[in-house]
């Protein structure tokens, strides 16, 4: 009860805040530079003035977030990575040289891999064919809501719904776990999907597919509804199929959106952490770089160095898409 009283208490406090914070500088400003009551020269020399500095005024508070919170950590981190496991002696590139020669970082980087491979190909492809059909049906809102509702999940929250899926109880035992319940009552033997090697990587990733498709199917539903009857009209009247009007006049004209939504999930995948900690915690051959970047940095001790260059990486390999996709959405918005 007290948690939820505090919540309630920050939530209302939060709220509260904001607007003391923006009425008291907009009346503040205007104080300083008053325009009621005044004309000629002076009254718009203050309006410009006004003018200028209120976005400012309004937009300090993310300015100051994000330097708190993303500005200061990237140098820091780059600051850690080149200093020993107590961020106090410099060591240069020594925890680079340890990431290339460490067998557990480099189980990391193929997993990584894997996921990148797989997730954002299919969460984008489900999400697009679930977008085309939901279209054509009366009852494709209800089936869009159904779809999208994993997306209001926590990936924590996600994970423990799918042990439940995954969970395994020895021979002979009641299966709770749907998967093995499944397999049993087909004759077949219960297995422990999480620990099987490999595979067991695939099975992670169809909770996140799980959830991102939803994603995908709402941003791609925008795009195609976007799409000009008339071209769809004259596809039909020379005879297109309706996989020739899908693949060959609906994809190519939203395959900009196709591309953003693609990166956007490639992003959420280079930074996958929560499902892996909760379902397997890395173990059984899981291992991805934030988990690793957790486990060094946080535990056995913590390794401030190690855990630091571990996330330069991620960062060395989100940045690149990241332009990409922001320069890509930006030329989506000028057409």
């Amino acid at each position: 009860m007290q948690q939820l009283l505090f919540a309630i208490f920050t939530m209302v406090g939060g709220v509260l805040a904001c607007v003391v914070y923006f009425f008291g500088t907009n009346w503040l400003l205007d104080k300083i530079f008053p325009s009621k009551g005044l004309t000629g020269p002076q009254a718009s020399k203050n309006l410009r003035i006004t003018n200028a500095i209120r976005p400012w005024l309004f937009m300090a508070p993310a300015l100051l977030a994000l330097g708190i919170y993303l500005v200061y950590p990237v140098f820091e981190s780059v600051r850690l990575s080149l200093h020993d496991r107590t961020g106090q002696q410099f060591v240069g590139l020594s925890n680079f040289r340890w990431m290339l020669g460490d067998s557990e970082f480099r189980q990391s980087i193929f997993n990584n891999f894997l996921w990148l491979l797989v997730v954002p190909a299919l969460s984008t492809f489900f999400g697009l064919v679930i977008a085309a059909l939901t279209d054509r049906i009366w009852w494709g809102n209800i089936a869009k809501t159904l779809i999208f509702m994993p997306m209001a999940i926590s990936f924590v929250g996600a994970a423990v719904i799918w042990k439940f899926v995954y969970d395994y109880r020895s021979e002979g035992s009641e299966q709770i776990g749907i998967l093995n319940a499944i397999v049993v009552a087909m004759g077949g033997q219960p297995e422990a999907w999480m620990t099987i090697p490999f595979w067991n990587n695939f099975f992670l990733m169809v909770i996140l597919i799980w959830i991102q498709t939803g994603f995908a199917m709402v941003i791609l539903s925008a795009a195609l509804r976007g799409i000009p009857e008339e071209t769809i009209e004259a596809a039909v009247i020379d005879g297109a199929n309706g996989f020739q009007i899908f693949f060959k006049i609906m994809v190519p004209q939203i395959w900009g959106t196709i591309a953003v939504v693609w990166t956007t999930i490639t992003i959420l995948v280079l930074k996958v952490f929560d499902i892996v900690l909760a379902m397997t915690n890395g173990q059984w051959q899981t291992q991805v770089l934030a988990n690793l970047m957790f486990d060094w940095m946080f535990r056995g001790g913590g390794d401030f160095g190690r855990g630091a260059s571990i996330a330069v990486v991620i960062m060395i390999l989100v940045i690149p898409i990241m332009i990409w996709n922001i320069r890509n959405a930006t030329r989506e918005m000028e057409r």
